[in-house]
């Protein structure tokens, strides 16, 4: 075990900034066939972007056990730089439960979305608004690793395919599971709706209180951050858009 670790590389995931601002200049406007100019581009002519692959963050090949003994070590690290006894008995299993909880906070990078997907598109002819609000949400901030929380409503127009309610959530899990900024978690929820069912428009709304507000900083308790990204129809028809943030503040 020992002669393999020395042997390999420490590979890093695909900065997921690049990746998905190539997404977003092919998706961002898609239009609608009854809005008309010289530059359309109907969803009927969408093609999916090539995916990218993903390398792993960690050694090649090692277990879960083993991620969870090189993690335990660098916790183990902390808890002594900052002036604590690993080994007095509060704290003498802290470093495993610290490792496990963290790679349960980022199990998003495990997942896929057409794993998670699994047969629940479907064809169905409505063209109507599709909202689910209020989706709660829990990630954590990439820039100090502590949690920022709240709540996602989603919103789109089918274009002749839905997907399954519960996949919609399921979207979120993926992506707030894993070391986030806001700004790009709301997008990357957008564009994967947009992928897995091409419909007409996407919006998703983002409402969140983060931590390293909160517990640093500036200290400010009741401060919430709210992001959107709209897509397709609902970024180009401003009567689109109002209905769905209607429906969506609708209590």
């Amino acid at each position: 075990m020992e002669e393999r670790r020395n042997s390999q590389t420490l590979i890093y995931r695909t900065d997921p900034n690049l990746e998905l601002e190539e997404k977003l200049r092919r998706l961002a406007f898609v239009r609608h066939p009854s809005i008309q100019n010289d530059h359309d581009s109907v969803i009927a002519d969408y093609r999916p972007i090539a995916k990218r692959r993903m390398e792993s963050i960690t050694f090649d090949e090692l277990t879960e056990e083993e991620i969870v003994e090189q993690l335990s070590k660098h916790y183990k690290g902390i808890i002594s730089n900052l002036g604590e006894d690993p080994a007095r008995q509060g704290l003498l299993r802290t470093p495993e439960r610290a490792a496990k909880a963290i790679m349960f906070f980022t199990k998003g990078y495990k997942e896929k979305i057409e794993d998670v997907l699994n047969d629940a598109v479907f064809d169905e002819d409505h063209d109507e608004m599709v909202i689910v609000k209020d989706i709660e949400m829990f990630s954590l901030c990439e820039h100090h690793l502590v949690p920022f929380m709240g709540k996602v409503s989603i919103g789109y127009l089918p274009n002749k395919r839905i997907l399954g309610l519960s996949k919609l959530a399921r979207i979120v899990e993926i992506y707030s599971r894993r070391l986030q900024v806001q700004e790009r978690l709301t997008k990357q929820i957008a564009v994967a709706i947009t992928e897995a069912v091409q419909p007409t428009g996407v919006g998703v709304v983002v409402e969140a209180t983060h931590m390293c507000m909160v517990m640093r900083g500036v200290q400010k308790l009741n401060s919430k951050t709210v992001t959107s990204t709209m897509l397709g129809v609902l970024r180009e028809d401003p009567k689109s858009r109002e209905e769905f943030l209607t429906l969506m503040n609708n209590r």
